[in-house]
């Protein structure tokens, strides 16, 4: 059930990021310490930060997540 519900709530993000992109459509550069991007439309950078969250999350779920303990 749990992996239902993962699979439908990335599904549902990535739908909503795809109407999102194509309603604001206007490339926007990004600003971080003074250093410019190059000019993209926000749904992209949406999803690009919406895949950088989820690939944080699983890798710090997977170095720090549950252990498995022995049992004899």
């Amino acid at each position: 059930m749990a992996k239902f519900l993962v699979v439908v709530i990335t599904a549902g993000l990535s739908l909503a990021i795809a109407i999102f992109s194509v309603q604001i459509a206007t490339p926007v550069p990004i600003s971080f310490l003074r250093a410019k991007t190059v000019p993209l439309p926000v749904g992209i950078w949406v999803a690009v930060a919406l895949f950088a969250g989820m690939l944080g999350a699983a890798l710090l779920l997977g170095l720090f997540g549950k252990k498995k303990s022995k049992s004899l």
